[in-house]
């Protein structure tokens, strides 16, 4: 079954996608085959149509959107467990199945089978891997899929941001990073980036003066000029100088960015790290506590001020999770003018940390109590960059899948 996919897949538009997945589900007895692709802001499941997918279906279908919040199609999203419904449709089991690419969450599989064992759950998962690979790789060519993914319309400063940035989670034996941004649709002024190389994380997050399509720009001049300063060899101490002469050539210090620059270790778990005029990051210890990590801070990059920069270090522990963020988390306001708080945002990281989550899905679940505490409507830019160390020793045991987000099952 995967390999027939696999070879439909080399000229397969994203619009042929879902009917294609049926017809060659079928072959191994798969019925009800539906693909479900998660929104930008990971509130809802959307049913993707496409052409050809009807002829593939029974008559009545399936919702066309569902919750990810109290449903089951959206538990199997949230812990990226398989996962089956109760009760039956003619026998057949119900299953959703999480579409991961690497760890990323991309959406479910729903798939109808009259048994359950290891190996129906294997093929499951590996057809669900590829399904979420070929939709991976339609993201840049396809408008439907982009479209697909927005439940409103999109400002061009985000525009720029979504398509630039590093995807917004990765994970490997050592380390798992998942990143978030509101609003969605018209942040401007906030970008971050992470990046490896051998037994090196890097990783980087930059909020520009502004809420226009300038921040915006000047936010991805800063993201473009760190990546291109690092790939060049340039060390983290002078990484921030880099940036900064960059952005003084295109905007002679009329626009300037805070951010925060980090390099860890994987086999020491030393985070070495300078701050250039931003937030302290936060460090989650044994998921018990929190930490502020104090570094005597340079200039905003842009802004020519001379000041020194500082590199910091700090010993994490295995399980600590180092996290980056902008003002905009801390400090939105409601409608009665109160903030959401340093002691908040901590407070949510713990209790959340010791429900070991997924460490995406502790980031969809703070900034969903962000908006609600800030009535939907954010003023600000608000980012998130999380980053778990899981130990000097690169590993994929049962426990570090489930902190990455990868499959488990569920009954």
């Amino acid at each position: 079954m995967p390999a027939g996919l696999l070879t439909d897949s080399h000229v397969l538009s994203f619009e042929y996608l879902p009917g294609v997945v049926a017809r060659h589900a079928a072959v191994a007895g798969f019925t009800d085959v539906l693909t479900y692709l998660g929104d930008l802001q990971r509130d809802v499941l959307r049913l993707v149509t496409g052409s050809g997918l009807e002829a593939a279906r029974k008559p009545g279908g399936q919702q066309a959107e569902i919750l990810v919040e109290g449903t089951v199609a959206g538990r199997a999203y949230q812990y990226g467990s398989i996962t089956v419904a109760t009760g039956s449709v003619e026998g057949a089991y119900r299953w959703w199945v999480p579409l991961l690419d690497g760890t990323e969450r991309v959406g479910v599989l729903h798939l109808g089978l009259a048994t359950d064992d290891e190996d129906v759950r294997e093929a499951m998962f590996s057809l669900a891997s590829l399904v979420a690979m070929l939709v991976a790789g339609a993201r840049d060519t396809s408008d439907s899929l982009a479209r697909l993914s927005r439940t409103k319309p999109m400002n061009v400063a985000a525009e720029m941001q979504w398509q630039l940035m590093a995807p917004r989670t990765y994970a490997d034996g050592n380390v798992a990073v998942a990143a978030v941004m509101e609003p969605a649709y018209e942040v401007s002024g906030d970008t971050y980036d992470y990046a490896t190389a051998g037994d090196a994380v890097h990783l980087s997050l930059f909020d520009a003066m502004g809420h226009d399509t300038a921040a915006g720009l000047t936010a991805n001049s800063a993201m473009g000029a760190c990546r291109n300063s690092r790939r060049q060899g340039t060390s983290l101490a002078g990484l921030g100088d880099a940036i900064e002469q960059v952005l003084l050539q295109e905007f002679r210090a009329e626009r300037w960015v805070t951010g925060i620059l980090a390099d860890l270790d994987t086999t020491t778990g030393v985070l070495t790290w300078t701050n250039r005029g931003h937030l302290p990051p936060v460090v989650i210890c044994g998921g018990r506590w929190t930490s502020l990590l104090d570094c005597p801070p340079a200039h905003p990059m842009g802004s020519d001020f001379g000041l020194p920069t500082v590199l910091c270090r700090e010993q994490l522990q295995p399980g600590d999770r180092l996290v980056l963020y902008t003002e905009g988390i801390t400090e939105a306001r409601n409608a009665a003018g109160e903030e959401f708080g340093e002691d908040a945002f901590r407070d949510f990281l713990v209790r959340h940390h010791s429900d070991s989550l997924p460490v995406a899905e502790t980031l969809r679940r703070l900034m969903r109590s962000l908006l609600a505490h800030h009535d939907g409507d954010l003023q600000d830019d608000a980012t998130i960059v999380l980053c778990e160390w899981f130990g000097p020793t690169s590993r994929s045991t049962p426990a570090t899948a489930s902190v990455a987000g990868l499959p488990q099952t569920s009954r």
